[in-house]
């Protein structure tokens, strides 16, 4: 036995002070077989046999020691040379030489130095494990000293890089004593390794630099390449396995955003990076932060990222950020609560990272007024902490106390197989093991030591943040802090119903990285982080949680700035649960608000809850719009933005139940009917620009179809036709380039069609369609009044009067002339068909319809047998058959028409009561699933939110109900069609 004074003088076997309990025989017995039947062919270890046999307390040490821990065992047995030397050596002499070898550099080859870091790291490893145990070193000396190796590894490993490089001419070295010097290649060596305190069987932690402007590279050379080649080339040699082991785990994920930068990083571009985007815990994991490779360039780097790692001011805005990190460590199994057998004593309550976040949620708060507070190590900043009354004294060195002793025991957990791990084991033969490595008579003796310190730690980590928010919701934990996934988030999204919890979290991290121009402020992403909870509430309420927030996530990338939405989504609950149900449930809608992310903006104007906006109002709106517009070419791209808004606002009225599906066929038709005339409008004045006017021209734009009857939905294209009149004695325009007035009125057709339709920088308007003109695709675009009577008087066909029953003008160049054209229209639809004739091609037409089109699925509502078709061919068969009898029942509108066909008697109330209901269930039916959906409706795949959606617009409780309501509208229709009209065969 020695005095603690002189024990670094002396051999290690002359410093034992513990010996581990050896319960377990069989393997005490191995080691000592094992050596006995080595001792009759070799010397070596012969020699180790004697020292024992002669040094009783050794041996003990050594039985006890390779009893409990295999891993040492294993390494003890390899090579009795190297043990016999490790126990007769001074083991920090010994470590000293070791990590000189490891940086001589006189290796040939990469193999080469990969077999002796490799052969050096077992070395390092047993001597370490035996000073430990045995009692010779205090704690904080092993962890120097394996951090001291890991230096050197990294550094063996850069120089060798750079020497391959210099001898193939890439690299030019600035010193010829050691090409680190000068380099412009730092390493920044990050947690516990930077801070000179690695545990036993701990990775590393790094993040690689390079300087652009100071890395003597040959002029040959892509910088960005050769550093990430080379980068991985560390990585392969200091943790690649071979049959000497390895030398680390090497971890680089903590750069800059590890999902979208390179392992090695310019200068540049990390500056820019920490400046603009770096986040609370980069903060905290860069105090620890220390160069290897070019220091000075990795100290200059540190210094111009200091003010980003120390604020001016108190910053206790920081803590709950960095407190999150802890509150992450909580998800493992038993963290919850203080616990021996397979407790964390890393991660779990009262644990070591307790002590470390304890010391650097202080060092940010306070880090940047004091300079004494930045340091890397943790039991020196307890230390500063004390002497500049940031805690007690005694708190001081409790938590020092209780440090050192968790990081013992978790050297012991690791050194019984060499594992990242420090989790204690979870039964009562792997606790012993540990016990006995520390030293312990009695498990239960270790047991009240431990959950002593843990509840030291405990206490005085949980009244540093005893005013902090829960960061858990009602639901459990939600952390998106680091790089790492949280195992108890994972659960909590996996709970609320998200089925790829891995890819969430990862999209939320990356919002944090600040890849998009919406998260690049840090108040935007401090509020992001505040929404977490109820934002991910709101899309796990919707049917599929996963689709909705990747939504959410294409409509924060095209967000130009995300601060104010954010406070404004946490500020209006409402419409966040809005905006989770179009996230969810009406994709065509989400796509939608991704692209136009400030669409959302209106729907916080009080008077979107008002009345539905008449025609007035929207002619109002679209003038504001198209006030400063500066040319043709930007009132095309203002009316798309101001349509698809206006669009999109009339589909979220819907979905909030401030419209009925009933209403929006009007409100879409009388948004297209301001959006066509102001256009119609703007293609007239651009057209004279160069080819003047008609003088006394008259001019009209017709709906017909949906548009006509006022019973458009969110995807309805417009159906149009414009006629026109001029006086006789009229050749040409007036303009610089004069045109015939026919061919003057097809040009304008062709402007207003590319007005409507043509795809700007902002997209696409309508689907504009003028195949219902008279003689279809074979007449010309625009058609002379005159012509359009004559035609329909003697050459239309019956289709074409059924079509134009829906026909009626939108915008004109005067009233009078709006009077003449719907004189026409009317004068057209009163003429006589003989009945038979009209039925007989009504049931033609139909018969195609149902060949080509027809479906035997409900749910395709239009071409389904008494479906929409049916409904809107009865329609039309009425008018026709007696319009010229009873022209009060003309009306565009297929509701209006049996509404008055009944008034007059045409319609039996028997028939009127099942085509009313029906095509009031029909339109409200299609115009959620327009709105809802891109695709064809299929009920085995849409989210519940639609099908919910639909029974409630359809008066239904539930979507069963809904379906067997709109099986026996359409069985009934069919056969009031086939009572109106006549029977469909379909064999012809």
């Amino acid at each position: 036995m020695t005095d603690a004074a002189n024990r670094y003088d002396l051999p290690l076997h002359e410093t034992i002070t513990v010996v581990p309990g050896n319960e377990y025989s069989s393997e005490n017995s191995d080691f000592l077989n094992d050596l006995a039947k080595k001792s009759t062919t070799s010397d070596a270890a012969a020699t180790l046999l004697n020292f024992l046999k002669e040094r009783q307390r050794v041996l003990d040490f050594l039985i006890g020691t390779f009893a409990n821990a295999p891993y040492l065992r294993d390494l003890g047995q390899q090579d009795p040379d190297r043990l016999y030397a490790i126990l007769t050596s001074n083991p920090a002499d010994r470590v000293k030489q070791l990590i000189e070898n490891a940086e001589s550099g006189t290796e040939e080859s990469e193999a080469d130095l990969m077999r002796n870091l490799r052969r050096i790291k077992q070395d390092i490893a047993l001597t370490t494990a035996l000073a430990d145990i045995s009692g010779t070193w205090p704690t904080m000396e092993v962890t120097s000293a394996l951090s001291a190796f890991a230096d050197a590894a990294v550094r063996a490993s850069m120089r060798f890089c750079l020497r391959d490089l210099a001898e193939r001419g890439r690299f030019h070295p600035a010193s010829q004593e050691d090409v680190l010097d000068d380099c412009g290649w730092f390493i920044l060596a990050m947690g516990k390794h930077g801070a000179g305190e690695l545990n036993y069987s701990s990775d590393i932690d790094l993040i690689v630099f390079y300087d652009p402007d100071k890395a003597p590279m040959d002029e040959a050379v892509e910088m960005p390449v050769e550093f990430v080649r080379q980068t991985k080339r560390i990585v392969k040699i200091l943790q690649e396995r071979t049959a000497d082991g390895y030398v680390f785990r090497t971890d680089l994920r903590l750069r800059p955003d590890p999902g979208a930068t390179p392992p090695a990083i310019s200068l540049p571009a990390a500056l820019i990076y920490y400046e603009s985007l770096g986040q609370n815990w980069e903060r905290a994991a860069l105090i620890k932060a220390r160069p290897l490779g070019d220091v000075e360039a990795g100290e200059q780097f540190l210094d111009e990222i200091g003010p980003f790692i120390w604020r001016k001011y108190l910053d206790y805005a920081a803590i709950a950020d960095v407190h999150s990190m802890k509150r992450q460590i909580h998800a493992h199994k038993g963290h919850g609560r203080i616990a021996i057998s397979g407790h964390n004593v890393k991660l779990g309550r009262g644990g070591i990272r307790e002590v470390e976040f304890f010391v650097q949620t202080q060092q940010l708060i306070a880090g940047g007024r004091n300079p004494d507070l930045r340091g890397r190590k943790t039991l020196e900043m307890l230390t500063r902490l004390a002497k500049t009354q940031w805690i007690e004294q005694a708190t001081a060195e409790q938590m020092q106390e209780a440090y050192c002793f968790l990081r013992n025991v978790e050297h012991r957990i690791q050194m019984l197989h060499d594992e990242q791990t420090h989790t204690l084991p979870d039964n009562e033969e792997g606790l012993i093991r540990i016990a006995n490595l520390m030293g312990f008579e009695k498990l239960d003796l270790f047991k009240d030591s431990l959950r002593r310190r843990l509840e030291t730690v405990q206490t005085h980590y949980a009244e540093l943040f005893e005013d902090e928010p829960a960061l858990s919701v009602d639901v459990g934990n939600l952390v998106f802090t680091g790089d790492d996934d949280d195992p108890e988030t994972l659960n909590t999204l996996s709970e609320l119903g998200y089925r790829d919890p891995k890819a969430i979290t990862r999209t939320i991290r990356a919002w944090h990285f600040g890849r998009y121009a919406a998260m690049r402020s840090t108040k935007a992403r401090e509020r992001l982080t505040e929404l977490h909870p109820v934002l991910l509430e709101a899309f796990a309420a919707t049917d599929n949680p996963d689709a909705a927030l990747l939504a959410f996530d294409r409509f924060l990338s095209r967000l130009p700035v995300g601060i104010q939405m954010f406070s404004l989504l946490r500020s209006n609950p409402g419409l966040l649960r809005l905006l989770a149900t179009i996230m969810g449930d009406a994709p065509r809608m989400a796509q939608i608000v991704s692209r136009r992310a400030h669409i959302l903006d209106s729907v916080l104007d009080p008077a979107f809850f008002g009345a539905m906006p008449d025609r007035d109002a929207f002619v109002r709106r679209l003038e504001r719009s198209l006030g400063d517009a500066r040319s043709y070419e930007d009132i095309l791209d203002r009316s798309r933005i101001f349509g698809q808004e206006q669009m999109f606002l009339i589909g979220v009225r819907v979905l909030s139940d401030t419209l009925s599906a009933g209403q929006v066929g009007k409100a879409y038709a009388r948004l297209a009917e301001v959006m066509v005339s102001r256009l119609f409008e703007a293609a007239k004045t651009e057209m004279a620009l160069n080819h003047g006017i008609v003088e006394g021209a008259d001019v009209a734009v017709l709906a017909m179809g949906k548009l006509g009857g006022e019973e458009m939905s969110a995807s309805s294209d417009l159906d149009l036709i414009l006629l026109y009149d001029f006086p006789e004695d009229v050749k040409q325009s007036n303009g610089a380039k004069p045109l015939s007035p026919s061919q003057y009125f097809i040009r304008l057709t062709q402007r207003l069609v590319a007005a409507l339709s043509a795809p700007t920088s902002e997209g696409t308007l309508y689907e504009v369609d003028f195949r219902l003109r008279p003689s279809g695709n074979a007449g010309p675009l625009a058609t002379r009044l005159s012509a359009f009577v004559g035609y329909q008087a003697e050459n239309a066909w019956v289709w074409e009067k059924m079509a134009l029953t829906r026909c009626r003008v939108i915008a004109a160049t005067s009233e009078n002339f709006t009077g003449k054209v719907h004189e026409a229209i009317a004068v057209a639809l009163s003429q006589s068909i003989e009945p038979e004739r009209l039925r007989g091609e009504v049931i033609e037409m139909r018969v195609r319809l149902e060949k080509e089109k027809g479906s035997l699925d409900p749910w395709n509502i239009k071409h389904v047998a008494g479906g929409l078709i049916d409904l809107e061919f009865i329609a039309q068969y009425l008018q026709l058959r007696y319009g010229h009898d009873c022209p009060a029942i003309l009306s565009t509108n297929t509701r209006t028409v049996f509404d008055k066909a009944a008034e007059q008697g045409i319609l039996q109330s028997g028939d009127a009561d099942i085509l009313r209901p029906a095509i009031k269930l029909y339109q409200q039916l299609v115009q959620v699933l327009k709105l809802a959906l891109t695709d064809q409706f299929d009920k085995e795949n849409v989210p519940d939110g639609v099908l919910v959606l639909l029974a409630r617009t359809g008066e239904q409780p539930d979507f069963q109900r809904l379906e067997v309501s709109l099986i026996e509208n359409e069985q009934a229709v069919r056969a009031v069609f086939e009572k109106l009209i006549g029977p469909l065969s379909l064999n012809d």
